[in-house]
């Protein structure tokens, strides 16, 4: 979102449970099921679950790309031991939510919402993670930062709620 200029602001937080959030103001990971694909699951549940899935809707996709080949959110997803998705778009709030790549609480609306943007709450694995969960807040402070000098206009700021 931020690449293709649809985010002008990305938020990463670090929780005491371990847990990492990251919210942008674009334009909402779609619910909707993917124009032409057989699969008539939400794109959210796609995306979150499906390789390969991210970036590419309405066969357009993106004039720009981070690098991961459209695995990051998915790849994200099996590694962690539960993931939540709120997306705020078309009108609503979305939520979804995983465990170990799979889906165990599907796109469900609520709330009316006048924003747009995505949070992603993720738990890593300790199975998958054997010797460190933690997150080390200066080293992702750096890599934030060098995305930040390549992501014009967009802010990306970090806090650590540990």
């Amino acid at each position: 979102e931020a690449l293709a200029g649809r985010s002008t602001k990305i938020d990463v937080e670090l929780f005491e449970d371990g847990s990492v959030a990251v919210t942008d103001d674009g334009a909402g990971i779609p619910v909707t099921p993917i124009p032409g694909n057989k699969d008539k699951r939400p794109a959210l549940e796609v995306v979150m679950t499906v390789l390969h899935a991210g970036g590419k809707f309405g066969g357009g996709g993106y004039q720009v790309s981070g690098g991961l080949h459209g695995v990051g959110v998915s790849v994200v997803n099996a590694l962690s031991e539960k993931l939540e998705v709120e997306v705020h778009r078309d009108g609503s709030v979305w939520t979804a939510s995983f465990a170990r790549g799979r889906i165990v609480k599907k796109t469900t609306k609520s709330k009316p919402t006048k924003k747009t943007g995505t949070t992603v709450r993720f738990w890593p694995d300790p199975q998958m993670f054997e010797e460190t969960l933690e997150f080390k807040a200066d080293i992702l402070a750096q890599r934030l930062k060098e995305l930040a000098y390549l992501t014009r206009g967009v802010t990306i700021t970090l806090t650590d709620h540990r």
